[in-house]
């Protein structure tokens, strides 16, 4: 262990504990100790703290509580003398420092108008810094993690030597689909800066997160890792050992620290190998290389700029595997949320305002009818057009394949979304006859064509596809005549295929399917997929199961017949009981594919929605995760997570999509649709359209106006007033328990 590190860090955590005990002194001299201490629309009160300690730091009397704690955690500072190279006084000093950084950054938000930061998804005109994260953003950002969409993090510290390279670290990690979170300054320079004078965008859609200024903003990386834990993994708070290791084990992150790093780095840094994320530096500075906290190495000095990511993502034990697309702009999910203003655009399509046609359709044709690689473009090319012009546009994609199904076609059509946002400087949004498409400015200027299109969708079919996909050809109209001769066919097969889709029940088929993604985050939990109730994420349906199955035989979709029913009303069956029993590290004995009652399926922390019993009102209430504020039950959304996620198998509550609040089998051993009693508005327009007729079929006629929303209750006693001056069909329900 380096002495000049260990006497730096502990340094450094004397200073950021005393700068924490000053600006809580201050709170105080404006405030009394009973003042409300939190960061926005969060169950996780502080997350560092209340993961490692339990502690609910709820108001500044809490805040006197924890640095207290802190205070008596430093280490004895080190001597000129007979001093002990001992890693766990380092380590404590780290987590001294985030405890109380934690506070300090939470004693920002006391006072409103002060606030220096946004809590918004992304930089706002002015303002750079976005502060700490929502539940919201944790939830909607936690599923990429999950699925390996987004295999980790960079926490970024300080800034480049110039704008040039901080742009290129930055894409750079984009392009391994990281998050790259940052915060602090060298030299007076931030990177989020450096990289805003270049005109990139940042926010959490496009995986730049500029959390804060100051070294102490660090802790919202890492409270997000904390968050991922109690979450996902069924993490206890106070449970820090559990806490660490998770993290060590399950959340790929890393420290690249830019430019000198001084004594208040040194300590957070220590903190953050607490979690197993080592710090890779471009100063020389001592190193750390023997194993244990972390995977590997704990602190690399003097890695050159050009190899810092490489390097990271190396020690930090990540597989990350860059896609190749032979594009004249990058490519990477992280380029997914990436916005094209109108100013920006070189030439648009589908834009909903101009009446021109557009589709994008997936067809599936006989192996001698389809030359693999042809990419063909019927019309003018971005160049024959006026720049800011929309024009019609049409995607034909036709794949053969000896596994190939007509089921596959919507699977693969989904994809050309995801795929072609992947591209810089191309936006998509939409599907089917609906979608929407802008090149920008700068993608034209760097070469990129309609015809690159096809290139991304031949390769990314082929190569994540390719054991059903054999060959793959593209054609892009943009004639409008020709457009107009194919949208007619396309149209026809979105209409069967809705027929069919809507046809499929549980009973007509004999195996539903398992989803085990979320098992890297939550180990105990294992989805059932039947046709009528799809993934709790609300992104995998049966066909989705079933053609990720024939994809890779060997993956997390996995067959699971149904065999031997045990109780048809709630939808058990031994043989899948079996397979939930297994599939559960042996934690879940039985499933009810129809209840929220009776042995109900578990949730990671991916759902969409969570329904929970109101017993008052004989129904329940569901909150999607996009409605921030108290429900009837008691609980906000982010705190009703935090008791059914992380493979908790909890009566009464059900994580769920939203797509399942319409099906037929809706807890439909407890009642159905018919109990639910409460929604927030928006999700009510929403599902209004589905659900309406859902509850007509069990007749009840313009249901959705039966329900109460924030509008007219936020309390169970107002949700049963609503209830009964509507007269709303609970009422007069048999008992649901």
């Amino acid at each position: 262990m380096s002495r000049i590190i260990a006497t730096a860090a502990i340094n450094g955590a004397y200073t950021l504990v005393e700068k924490a005990e000053k600006a809580l002194e201050e709170a105080l001299g404006s405030h009394p100790e009973s003042a409300a201490v939190e960061f926005p629309n969060t169950g996780y009160y502080l997350p560092i703290i209340y993961g490692t300690t339990g502690e609910e730091v709820k108001s500044l009397a809490d805040c006197r509580r924890v640095l207290r704690s802190a205070r008596e955690l430093l280490p004895p500072k080190v001597k000129g003398e007979h001093w002990v190279p001992y890693l766990g006084h380092t380590l404590d000093a780290g987590m001294a420092t985030l405890w109380a950084e934690e506070v300090y950054e939470a004693l920002k938000y006391i006072d409103p108008d002060k606030c220096p930061y946004t809590k918004t998804a992304a930089p706002t005109d002015g303002n750079l810094w976005l502060g700490a994260a929502d539940d919201v953003i944790m939830r909607e950002r936690g599923i990429e993690f999950v699925d390996g969409t987004a295999p980790g993090f960079a926490a970024v510290v300080g800034a480049a030597p110039d704008n040039k390279t901080a742009v290129k670290i930055a894409r750079e990690l984009q392009e391994n689909n990281l998050y790259v979170f940052m915060c602090a300054e060298t030299g007076g320079k931030r990177f989020a800066e450096q990289l805003a004078e270049e005109n990139v965008q940042m926010g959490w859609e496009t995986r730049l997160v500029p959390f804060g200024q100051e070294i102490s903003a660090a802790t919202f990386s890492l409270g997000f890792a904390a968050r991922a834990a109690l979450s996902f993994g069924g993490v206890q708070p106070g449970d820090f050992r559990r806490m660490l290791l998770y993290n060590k084990y399950r959340v790929f992150a890393f420290v690249l620290a830019l430019g000198p790093v001084t004594e208040e780095w040194y300590a957070t840094a220590a903190g953050a190998i607490n979690y197993g994320f080592p710090v890779i530096a471009d100063t020389d500075i001592p190193p750390i290389l023997p194993t244990g906290v972390c995977l590997y190495e704990h602190v690399v000095p003097n890695v050159k700029h050009d190899e810092m990511v490489k390097r990271a993502i190396y020690i930090r034990g990540l597989k990350v595997v860059p896609s190749s697309v032979d594009i004249p702009v990058r490519f990477g999910p992280a380029f997914e949320g990436e916005r094209i203003r109108k100013e920006d655009m070189r030439l648009e399509a589908g834009n909903p305002k101009v009446d021109l046609p557009s589709f994008e359709y997936c067809r599936t044709l006989p192996t001698d009818k389809v030359e693999d690689g042809k990419i063909v473009v019927v019309g003018k090319e971005v160049d024959g057009f006026q720049e800011g012009e929309c024009i019609p546009l049409g995607i034909l994609v036709e794949v053969s394949g000896a596994k190939m199904q007509h089921d596959f076609e919507p699977i693969l059509e989904r994809q050309i979304h995801t795929f072609l946002n992947c591209a810089q400087g191309l936006f998509h949004m939409g599907q089917r006859d609906s979608n929407w498409i802008r090149f920008s400015k700068e993608a034209f200027a760097a070469g990129l064509r309609l015809r690159h299109i096809g290139t991304i969708l031949h390769a990314k079919l082929r190569e994540e596809y390719s054991a059903i996909v054999d060959k793959c050809q593209v054609t892009i109209f943009t004639e409008q005549a020709d457009v107009e001769r194919e949208i007619v066919h396309a149209r026809a097969a979105y209409a069967e295929r809705d027929a069919r889709m809507a046809g499929m029940t549980d009973e007509a088929v004999e195996v539903f399917y398992s989803c085990s993604l979320c098992q890297s985050f939550a180990p105990n939990h294992i989805c059932i997929i039947t046709p009528e109730h799809p993934g709790l994420c609300g992104a995998y349906n049966w066909l989705n199961g079933r053609a990720a199955y024939e994809i890779v035989p060997t993956g997390p979709n996995q067959p699971v017949p149904k065999q031997n029913v045990t109780d048809q009303r709630l939808g058990q069956w031994e043989s899948i009981n079996k397979f939930v029993f297994e599939k559960s590290n042996q934690k879940l004995e039985r499933f009810s594919a129809y209840s929220m009652m009776v042995d109900p399926m578990t949730s990671c922390g991916c759902f969409e929605c969570i329904s929970a019993i109101l017993p008052m009102t004989n129904g329940i209430m569901i909150v999607d995760r996009d409605h921030p504020d108290m429900t009837p039950c008691g609980m906000k959304f982010s705190t009703l997570a935090g008791s059914v996620g992380g493979g908790n198998q909890t009566p009464g509550f059900l994580g769920h999509s939203k797509m399942y609040i319409s099906s037929k089998k809706f807890i439909s051993a407890d009642g159905g649709c018919k109990r639910i009693t409460w929604m927030p508005k928006r999700l009510k327009d929403i599902v209004r359209e589905k659900l309406n007729a859902r509850a007509a079929e069990e007749g009840v006629e313009n249901f959705v106006d039966l329900i109460a929303d924030e509008t007219v209750a936020t309390t169970e006693e107002q949700v049963m007033e609503h209830m009964a001056k509507v007269g709303h069909p609970a009422l007069t329900m048999d008992p649901m328990f």
